[in-house]
């Protein structure tokens, strides 16, 4: 087991920003730092208008970045927005320790949890689309590479960080790639008839216990960001009515657009769904923001129009966040009430409120499930009105 890294998360607080979203956006940057093998020690705020061109922050917050670390054992500094070559490696001249922006960290969190062959060629294309523009910067970043967070992946030693090499290894991923995707379409006209539904939502919003609880199955679930990489098909029937269940990839803030474009084979399974399960963790205290996050993604890869089940997941904990222990059983069934009425006029779509941990309401979510099958059946096989075996 590696050992855990030090390390301080920095952050530019800009015009259009409040003070708790940035720490939020910083709390989530933990996360993803703990989840890659992280300890954060301290974080870092600065109010800027515009971030620094060859420092991202200003040059007395990187002295103050700079006298924190030393005799720490701090070895990497997170920003969390991204950064270019030059500015990785203006920042380590002063701080002396590995640089990484948001990126970097969500491209060596898929490394780690990539186990396909499928997986790992659509990491290692995200990962050198990242460094080709940033190779000018980046030579003492990358003599670094071989160990530690933000380091595994392609590329150990200096010839691979020429430009022609890497823009060679990018073509033959590629190409590889569209191989593989080709297979898996394939694969996906083979399934026939069924009607397919695809899990979509944030990053570790219980989709793949919901999975679970769903199919009976046993896809890995962990309280981690990104824990499922790799996309899990499953074959469910409800009152002899069959359909596909797929549970993708989490989405999340900032998510580097080279995973969305080297992804792309995964995140055909959402495109080519005929119902998406959008699920929701409601107990956060940003959820509706993370549900804006998750429908523009979707809006970037074409998926936006589809018929959609929101679920709003972790009502448990919901409850014991927001409802005191004294409030009257009838004052809470109002407030509930109010709150699956608004979100039904917002979304205009159907909403479940459940949890999957406590297994609760899990029949209203099979019923809304089995419902809006039947009617996708329907509308596809109009004349026909006997049940799918």
């Amino acid at each position: 087991m590696e050992a855990e890294e030090k390390a301080v998360l920095v952050a530019v607080m800009q015009q259009d920003q409040t003070e708790q979203q940035v720490n939020e956006y910083l709390e989530e940057l933990a996360f993803l730092a703990e989840t890659a093998g992280a300890i954060t020690q301290r974080k870092f705020i600065q109010k800027l208008a515009h971030p620094d061109s060859k420092t991202f922050i200003g040059k007395g917050k990187l002295e103050e970045i700079k006298a924190y670390i030393q005799g720490k054992g701090i070895r990497v500094a997170i920003f969390d927005d991204e950064l270019s070559g030059s500015q990785i490696t203006n920042i380590e001249k002063v701080l002396d320790c590995k640089t990484i922006d948001r990126s970097d960290l969500i491209l060596d969190i898929f490394a780690r949890r990539a186990k396909t062959a499928q997986a790992r060629l659509q990491v290692e294309l995200a990962q050198y689309q990242y460094l080709l523009p940033r190779l000018r910067g980046m030579w003492k970043h990358l003599e670094r590479l071989g160990g530690g967070i933000g380091t595994r992946g392609p590329g150990e030693t200096e010839i691979e960080t020429d430009r022609r090499i890497v823009r060679d290894k990018i073509t033959l991923l590629r190409k590889k790639l569209r191989e593989i995707d080709k297979q898996a379409q394939t694969q996906r006209k083979e399934r026939g008839e069924l009607v397919r539904v695809a899990l979509v939502g944030y990053t570790n919003v219980g989709k793949s216990t919901l999975m679970n609880l769903l199919s009976k199955s046993d896809v890995f679930a962990e309280n981690k960001l990104f824990a499922t990489l790799d996309t899990t098909t499953r074959k469910l029937v409800y009152e002899n009515m069959p359909f596909l269940m797929s549970d993708t990839v989490g989405f999340i803030r900032k998510l580097p657009h080279h995973l969305v474009e080297s992804f792309k084979s995964t995140l055909d399974e959402v495109r080519e769904s005929d119902l998406l399960l959008h699920v929701v963790d409601i107990s956060h205290p940003r959820y509706e923001e993370q549900l804006g996050v998750v429908n523009k993604t979707l809006q970037e890869i074409n998926a936006f129009d589809k018929p959609v089940i929101y679920v709003f997941n972790k009502m448990d904990r919901y409850e014991e966040l927001n409802f005191d222990e004294w409030l009257e059983e009838g004052t809470k069934e109002e407030l509930l009430k109010e709150l699956k009425e608004r979100w039904e006029a917002e979304t205009q779509s159907v909403c479940i409120f459940m949890s999957a941990t406590e297994r609760s309401n899990v029949d209203g979510l099979r019923e809304a499930l089995l419902s809006r099958v039947k009617e996708l059946y329907k509308e596809r096989f109009p004349y026909r009105t006997e049940h799918f075996y």
